[in-house]
Protein backbone atom coordinates (compact mmCIF):
# COMPACT_ATOMS: atom_id res chain seq x y z
CA UNK A 1 0.00 0.00 0.00
CA UNK A 2 1.60 3.23 -1.18
CA UNK A 3 -0.36 6.49 -0.98
CA UNK A 4 0.42 9.54 -3.05
CA UNK A 5 -0.37 11.73 -6.04
CA UNK A 6 0.91 12.05 -9.59
CA UNK A 7 4.61 11.93 -8.69
CA UNK A 8 4.13 8.75 -6.68
CA UNK A 9 2.17 7.15 -9.52
CA UNK A 10 4.86 8.06 -12.04
CA UNK A 11 7.57 6.54 -9.85
CA UNK A 12 5.55 3.33 -9.43
CA UNK A 13 4.98 3.09 -13.18
CA UNK A 14 8.71 3.33 -13.82
CA UNK A 15 9.25 0.06 -11.92
CA UNK A 16 9.42 -3.31 -13.63
CA UNK A 17 6.31 -5.06 -12.33
CA UNK A 18 4.94 -8.41 -13.55
CA UNK A 19 1.49 -6.95 -14.17
CA UNK A 20 -0.24 -3.57 -13.82
CA UNK A 21 -3.95 -3.22 -13.07
CA UNK A 22 -5.42 0.27 -13.43
CA UNK A 23 -8.93 1.57 -12.99
CA UNK A 24 -9.71 5.16 -13.91
CA UNK A 25 -10.19 7.41 -16.93
CA UNK A 26 -9.24 6.72 -20.54
CA UNK A 27 -6.62 9.48 -20.82
CA UNK A 28 -4.73 8.35 -17.73
CA UNK A 29 -5.12 4.76 -18.92
CA UNK A 30 -3.16 5.68 -22.05
CA UNK A 31 -0.35 7.07 -19.88
CA UNK A 32 -0.30 3.90 -17.78
CA UNK A 33 -0.11 1.71 -20.87
CA UNK A 34 2.66 3.85 -22.40
CA UNK A 35 4.70 3.59 -19.20
CA UNK A 36 4.12 -0.17 -19.00
CA UNK A 37 5.27 -0.60 -22.60
CA UNK A 38 8.79 0.59 -21.70
CA UNK A 39 9.21 -2.54 -19.59
CA UNK A 40 6.90 -4.73 -21.70
CA UNK A 41 4.67 -5.09 -18.65
CA UNK A 42 1.21 -6.55 -19.33
CA UNK A 43 -1.70 -4.38 -18.23
CA UNK A 44 -5.36 -4.71 -17.30
CA UNK A 45 -7.20 -1.43 -17.81
CA UNK A 46 -10.71 -0.76 -16.55
CA UNK A 47 -11.53 2.71 -17.86
CA UNK A 48 -15.26 3.42 -18.03
CA UNK A 49 -16.76 5.67 -20.70
CA UNK A 50 -20.26 6.73 -21.69
CA UNK A 51 -22.41 3.69 -20.98
CA UNK A 52 -25.75 3.98 -22.81
CA UNK A 53 -29.10 2.91 -21.42
CA UNK A 54 -31.55 2.01 -24.20
CA UNK A 55 -35.21 1.86 -23.20
CA UNK A 56 -37.67 0.08 -25.49
CA UNK A 57 -41.44 0.56 -25.33
CA UNK A 58 -42.05 -3.03 -24.18
CA UNK A 59 -41.08 -2.72 -20.50
CA UNK A 60 -42.34 -2.74 -16.93
CA UNK A 61 -42.37 1.03 -16.46
CA UNK A 62 -42.03 1.22 -12.66
CA UNK A 63 -39.28 -1.40 -12.42
CA UNK A 64 -37.39 0.23 -15.28
CA UNK A 65 -37.49 3.68 -13.67
CA UNK A 66 -36.51 2.28 -10.28
CA UNK A 67 -33.50 0.36 -11.63
CA UNK A 68 -32.28 3.28 -13.74
CA UNK A 69 -32.48 5.72 -10.83
CA UNK A 70 -30.67 3.32 -8.51
CA UNK A 71 -27.91 2.54 -11.02
CA UNK A 72 -27.38 6.17 -11.97
CA UNK A 73 -27.46 7.89 -8.58
CA UNK A 74 -25.79 5.21 -6.47
CA UNK A 75 -22.71 6.96 -4.99
CA UNK A 76 -23.93 10.15 -6.72
CA UNK A 77 -23.20 8.62 -10.12
CA UNK A 78 -19.52 8.15 -9.35
CA UNK A 79 -19.19 4.56 -10.55
CA UNK A 80 -17.54 3.44 -13.76
CA UNK A 81 -20.64 1.52 -14.90
CA UNK A 82 -23.31 4.11 -14.08
CA UNK A 83 -25.76 4.67 -16.95
CA UNK A 84 -24.35 7.76 -18.66
CA UNK A 85 -27.26 8.68 -20.90
CA UNK A 86 -30.73 7.42 -21.77
CA UNK A 87 -31.81 6.54 -25.30
CA UNK A 88 -35.59 6.28 -24.91
CA UNK A 89 -38.23 5.27 -27.39
CA UNK A 90 -40.19 8.49 -27.85
CA UNK A 91 -43.51 6.63 -27.43
CA UNK A 92 -42.81 6.12 -23.71
CA UNK A 93 -40.39 8.95 -23.03
CA UNK A 94 -42.73 11.16 -21.02
CA UNK A 95 -44.14 8.26 -19.00
CA UNK A 96 -40.62 7.07 -18.20
CA UNK A 97 -39.43 10.52 -17.15
CA UNK A 98 -42.48 10.93 -14.93
CA UNK A 99 -41.71 7.63 -13.23
CA UNK A 100 -38.02 8.46 -12.89
CA UNK A 101 -38.91 11.72 -11.15
CA UNK A 102 -41.23 9.79 -8.84
CA UNK A 103 -38.53 7.24 -7.96
CA UNK A 104 -35.99 9.97 -7.17
CA UNK A 105 -38.47 11.40 -4.68
CA UNK A 106 -39.13 7.97 -3.17
CA UNK A 107 -35.41 7.18 -2.84
CA UNK A 108 -34.11 10.53 -1.58
CA UNK A 109 -37.15 12.50 -0.41
CA UNK A 110 -38.21 16.04 -1.22
CA UNK A 111 -34.76 17.30 -0.17
CA UNK A 112 -32.06 14.89 -1.37
CA UNK A 113 -29.45 17.11 0.31
CA UNK A 114 -30.86 15.92 3.66
CA UNK A 115 -30.94 12.25 2.71
CA UNK A 116 -28.43 9.96 4.42
CA UNK A 117 -28.72 7.68 1.39
CA UNK A 118 -27.36 10.23 -1.07
CA UNK A 119 -23.62 10.79 -1.56
CA UNK A 120 -21.52 13.85 -2.42
CA UNK A 121 -19.09 14.66 -5.23
CA UNK A 122 -15.56 13.56 -4.37
CA UNK A 123 -13.79 16.95 -4.58
CA UNK A 124 -14.00 20.54 -5.83
CA UNK A 125 -12.22 19.78 -9.10
CA UNK A 126 -14.88 17.32 -10.20
CA UNK A 127 -17.63 19.46 -8.70
CA UNK A 128 -16.65 22.37 -10.97
CA UNK A 129 -16.35 20.03 -13.96
CA UNK A 130 -19.90 18.79 -13.35
CA UNK A 131 -21.21 22.36 -13.01
CA UNK A 132 -20.17 22.98 -16.62
CA UNK A 133 -22.17 19.96 -17.76
CA UNK A 134 -25.31 21.41 -16.15
CA UNK A 135 -25.25 24.16 -18.77
CA UNK A 136 -26.41 21.74 -21.48
CA UNK A 137 -30.02 21.05 -22.44
CA UNK A 138 -33.11 21.56 -20.30
CA UNK A 139 -33.06 20.53 -16.62
CA UNK A 140 -36.22 18.55 -15.82
CA UNK A 141 -35.31 17.38 -12.32
CA UNK A 142 -32.75 18.63 -9.83
CA UNK A 143 -29.98 21.00 -10.82
CA UNK A 144 -29.44 22.40 -7.30
CA UNK A 145 -25.81 22.63 -6.18
CA UNK A 146 -23.83 23.59 -3.08
CA UNK A 147 -20.06 23.98 -3.40
CA UNK A 148 -19.45 24.03 0.34
CA UNK A 149 -21.02 20.59 0.75
CA UNK A 150 -19.98 19.33 -2.70
CA UNK A 151 -23.65 18.63 -3.31
CA UNK A 152 -25.27 18.22 -6.70
CA UNK A 153 -28.88 17.10 -6.67
CA UNK A 154 -30.00 14.05 -8.66
CA UNK A 155 -30.46 15.74 -12.03
CA UNK A 156 -32.21 14.79 -15.28
CA UNK A 157 -31.40 16.86 -18.38
CA UNK A 158 -33.53 16.63 -21.53
CA UNK A 159 -33.02 18.04 -25.02
CA UNK A 160 -29.30 17.53 -25.15
CA UNK A 161 -27.45 17.07 -28.43
CA UNK A 162 -24.42 14.99 -29.32
CA UNK A 163 -22.48 18.24 -29.74
CA UNK A 164 -23.08 19.37 -26.14
CA UNK A 165 -20.20 19.08 -23.68
CA UNK A 166 -22.23 16.64 -21.58
CA UNK A 167 -22.15 14.17 -24.49
CA UNK A 168 -18.43 14.60 -25.16
CA UNK A 169 -17.10 13.07 -21.93
CA UNK A 170 -18.01 10.54 -19.28
CA UNK A 171 -20.29 12.29 -16.79
CA UNK A 172 -19.23 10.37 -13.66
CA UNK A 173 -21.66 12.29 -11.49
CA UNK A 174 -25.36 12.59 -10.57
CA UNK A 175 -26.48 13.93 -13.94
CA UNK A 176 -28.45 11.86 -16.44
CA UNK A 177 -28.92 13.17 -19.98
CA UNK A 178 -31.87 12.06 -22.10
CA UNK A 179 -32.08 11.46 -25.84
CA UNK A 180 -34.87 9.82 -27.79
CA UNK A 181 -35.21 7.54 -30.81
CA UNK A 182 -38.02 6.29 -33.04
CA UNK A 183 -36.74 2.93 -34.23
CA UNK A 184 -34.29 0.55 -32.56
CA UNK A 185 -32.07 0.67 -35.66
CA UNK A 186 -31.65 4.38 -35.00
CA UNK A 187 -30.65 3.75 -31.38
CA UNK A 188 -28.13 1.08 -32.40
CA UNK A 189 -26.59 3.39 -35.00
CA UNK A 190 -26.27 6.20 -32.44
CA UNK A 191 -24.52 3.93 -29.94
CA UNK A 192 -22.18 2.52 -32.58
CA UNK A 193 -21.02 6.00 -33.61
CA UNK A 194 -19.52 6.48 -30.17
CA UNK A 195 -16.51 4.85 -28.52
CA UNK A 196 -17.16 1.32 -27.25
CA UNK A 197 -18.58 1.62 -23.69
CA UNK A 198 -17.70 -0.34 -20.57
CA UNK A 199 -21.37 -1.31 -20.12
CA UNK A 200 -24.51 -1.23 -22.22
CA UNK A 201 -27.99 -1.40 -20.70
CA UNK A 202 -31.17 -2.43 -22.46
CA UNK A 203 -34.67 -2.40 -21.02
CA UNK A 204 -36.97 -4.49 -23.19
CA UNK A 205 -39.12 -7.61 -22.95
CA UNK A 206 -38.85 -8.06 -26.71
CA UNK A 207 -36.58 -11.09 -27.26
CA UNK A 208 -35.85 -10.10 -30.85
CA UNK A 209 -34.72 -6.63 -29.76
CA UNK A 210 -32.58 -8.14 -27.01
CA UNK A 211 -30.84 -10.33 -29.56
CA UNK A 212 -30.33 -7.42 -31.95
CA UNK A 213 -28.60 -5.41 -29.25
CA UNK A 214 -26.31 -8.33 -28.41
CA UNK A 215 -25.47 -8.98 -32.07
CA UNK A 216 -25.23 -5.42 -33.43
CA UNK A 217 -23.41 -3.52 -30.66
CA UNK A 218 -20.05 -3.87 -28.93
CA UNK A 219 -19.42 -3.14 -25.24
CA UNK A 220 -17.43 -4.46 -22.30
CA UNK A 221 -20.56 -5.96 -20.74
CA UNK A 222 -24.34 -5.98 -21.20
CA UNK A 223 -27.13 -5.87 -18.67
CA UNK A 224 -30.70 -6.53 -19.83
CA UNK A 225 -33.56 -5.06 -17.78
CA UNK A 226 -31.26 -3.86 -15.01
CA UNK A 227 -28.24 -1.63 -14.41
CA UNK A 228 -24.85 -2.22 -12.75
CA UNK A 229 -25.91 -5.56 -11.23
CA UNK A 230 -23.86 -7.62 -13.68
CA UNK A 231 -20.86 -6.62 -11.54
CA UNK A 232 -22.21 -8.69 -8.66
CA UNK A 233 -22.21 -12.00 -10.56
CA UNK A 234 -18.87 -13.73 -9.81
CA UNK A 235 -19.10 -16.02 -12.82
CA UNK A 236 -19.30 -13.10 -15.29
CA UNK A 237 -15.98 -11.71 -16.58
CA UNK A 238 -15.85 -7.94 -16.20
CA UNK A 239 -13.87 -5.43 -18.24
CA UNK A 240 -13.90 -3.02 -21.14
CA UNK A 241 -13.04 -2.96 -24.82
CA UNK A 242 -11.22 -0.32 -26.82
CA UNK A 243 -11.21 3.02 -24.99
CA UNK A 244 -13.20 1.51 -22.11
CA UNK A 245 -10.37 -0.86 -21.24
CA UNK A 246 -8.82 -4.27 -21.80
CA UNK A 247 -8.54 -7.52 -19.89
CA UNK A 248 -11.12 -9.33 -17.77
CA UNK A 249 -11.40 -9.98 -14.07
CA UNK A 250 -13.90 -11.09 -11.37
CA UNK A 251 -14.19 -14.75 -10.42
CA UNK A 252 -12.23 -17.27 -12.48
CA UNK A 253 -11.55 -14.63 -15.16
CA UNK A 254 -9.66 -12.61 -12.56
CA UNK A 255 -7.75 -15.64 -11.33
CA UNK A 256 -6.68 -16.46 -14.89
CA UNK A 257 -5.87 -12.84 -15.72
CA UNK A 258 -3.58 -12.31 -12.74
CA UNK A 259 -1.95 -15.75 -12.87
CA UNK A 260 1.22 -16.59 -14.77
CA UNK A 261 0.61 -19.78 -16.71
CA UNK A 262 3.82 -21.64 -17.48
CA UNK A 263 3.77 -24.72 -19.72
CA UNK A 264 5.96 -27.55 -18.36
CA UNK A 265 7.08 -30.74 -20.12
CA UNK A 266 8.77 -33.46 -18.06
CA UNK A 267 9.96 -36.29 -20.33
CA UNK A 268 11.16 -39.82 -19.49
CA UNK A 269 14.56 -41.25 -20.55
CA UNK A 270 13.06 -44.70 -21.23
CA UNK A 271 12.33 -44.27 -24.94
CA UNK A 272 14.05 -41.97 -27.45
CA UNK A 273 12.54 -42.17 -30.95
CA UNK A 274 15.16 -41.63 -33.66
CA UNK A 275 12.83 -40.28 -36.37
CA UNK A 276 13.05 -36.70 -35.11
CA UNK A 277 16.85 -36.50 -35.35
CA UNK A 278 18.88 -35.73 -38.49
CA UNK A 279 20.05 -36.63 -41.03
CA UNK A 280 16.55 -36.35 -42.54
CA UNK A 281 16.95 -37.12 -46.29
CA UNK A 282 18.16 -40.66 -45.56
CA UNK A 283 15.17 -41.28 -43.33
CA UNK A 284 12.74 -40.21 -46.07
CA UNK A 285 13.94 -43.11 -48.24
CA UNK A 286 12.60 -45.56 -45.72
Amino acid sequence: MIEGGIETSQELLSQNFDHIFFTGGTEVGKLVMAAAAKNLTPVTLELGGKSPCIVDENIHLEHTAKRIVWGKFFNAGQTCTAPDYLLVNRKIKQDLLTNIKKQIQIFYGDEPSASKSYARVINQKHFRRLLQLLESGNILVGGETNLENLYIAPTIIDRVSWQDKIMQEEIFGPILSVLEYTDLSEAIALVNRQQKPLALYLFSNNKKNQERILQETVSGGVCINDTVMHLTVPSLPFGGIGTSGMGRYHGKAGFDNFSYQRGILNKSFLIDLKWRYPPYPEKKKH
